[in-house]
């Protein structure tokens, strides 16, 4: 992919977050992808992303930037919302990270690792941040 194109699938997928439907986000990976978070276990296969991204779909991500670096593609993302799920606060998040992809041939996600910190999200989502 060029960068236009690789631009154009970064915003797509920002964008099936913010749809909150895991299985369209998942549906950015190949059949046997991989996404690992903060270098935890890597979740192989769309069905287990989906489960990854269902975790997260009480925030609404954006996309920050794309960088198309030596040792793969680094998506930054911001998630932004209020902790509503079961057991939420009510208190409102908003915290960036960024991936690292590797795209297989036919252009979907091969390999993710994203990383974010964890603590401050945790802490978020008991006290809350400042608009």
């Amino acid at each position: 992919m060029d960068l236009t194109e690789l631009n154009e699938f970064a915003k797509r997928y920002a964008k099936a977050w913010c749809c909150q439907d895991p299985e369209s986000v998942a549906a950015f990976y190949a059949e046997d992808g991989s996404l690992s978070v903060n270098d935890g276990p890597p979740a192989v296969g769309r069905h287990t992303i989906a489960d990854v991204a269902r975790g997260f779909m009480s925030a609404l991500p954006a996309m920050d930037d794309l960088v198309d670096a030596p040792d793969g593609t680094v998506f930054h993302w911001t998630l932004t919302g209020t902790n509503t799920g079961p057991g939420g606060s009510g208190m409102r998040v908003r915290i960036s990270g960024y991936e690292v992809w590797q795209l297989n041939s036919d252009g979907l996600i091969r390999e993710s690792k994203g990383h974010f910190d964890n603590a401050e999200y945790e802490r978020q989502l008991r006290y809350g941040v400042e608009d």
